[in-house]
């Protein structure tokens, strides 16, 4: 989430959507908590709703990323096990993990029932690869250093990436989060409403399979 070669990390374009997010949500009178991890939590803020937390949570979202890798299971269990009433959890995250796992490790926080709306981030060039001459890459989390020549990868790099996107998208399809891809430079605006969007739907939804009286409609 470091990587970032022009304008905004990942981690910085995340931090930003997060407080972006969490402030319209705290004005709409809900409670908000937040949640930072890698391979493991690092930082948990249980949900509440008063103006000093608020103040408490913004520069959370500004700590610079300290894992290397990205484990969603054991973090998102955890989270999981924390939460126990439902509520809406939005997950910010490049997703650059296992997606053999994704299904389970997401599926950890949908048995809570809680709605989950999730962020897709990625740089645009690890979403093109677009880079013109070969260079050094190296592996952030192994540190190892790759030659690659960049008009000959592209090909085989951009069906790797889209295989893996598919697989997100329809691992979260199956099981109803709502998904956005989102490249860092793309307006914060535009994720705003994405998520507006997605409220609108959930509220017109309880209303339609609920009666006045709590009771439910066939």
């Amino acid at each position: 989430m470091g990587y970032g070669p022009g304008g905004y990390t990942k981690s910085q374009y995340a931090g930003t959507l997060a407080a972006t997010l969490a402030y319209f949500l705290f004005t709409q009178g809900d409670a908000v908590g937040l949640a930072t991890f890698d391979d493991r939590i690092r930082e948990y803020m249980p949900p509440r709703n008063r103006p000093s937390y608020l103040r408490r949570l913004m520069p959370a979202l500004e700590t610079t990323p300290r894992g290397k890798a990205t484990d969603l299971g054991a973090p998102l269990l955890r989270i999981a096990q924390m939460l126990t009433k439902r509520g809406m959890i939005v997950l910010v995250s490049d997703l650059l993990t296992s997606i053999e796992r994704l299904e389970r490790d997401l599926g950890y926080l949908r048995a809570g029932g809680h709605d989950i709306v999730l962020f897709h981030i990625l740089d645009p060039t690890e979403l093109y690869f677009d880079f013109d001459s070969p260079a050094l890459f190296q592996d952030v989390e192994s540190g190892r250093d790759l030659y690659v020549d960049p008009p000959a990868a592209q090909k085989s790099y951009r069906h790797m990436l889209s295989s893996h996107l598919d697989s997100a998208n329809a691992i979260c399809g199956r099981l109803g989060i709502d998904y956005h891809l989102f490249a860092t430079d793309r307006p914060f605006d535009a994720a705003l409403l994405e998520f507006l969007q997605h409220r609108t739907r959930i509220r017109k939804h309880i209303r339609r399979i609920h009666r006045p009286g709590g009771g439910r409609m066939t």
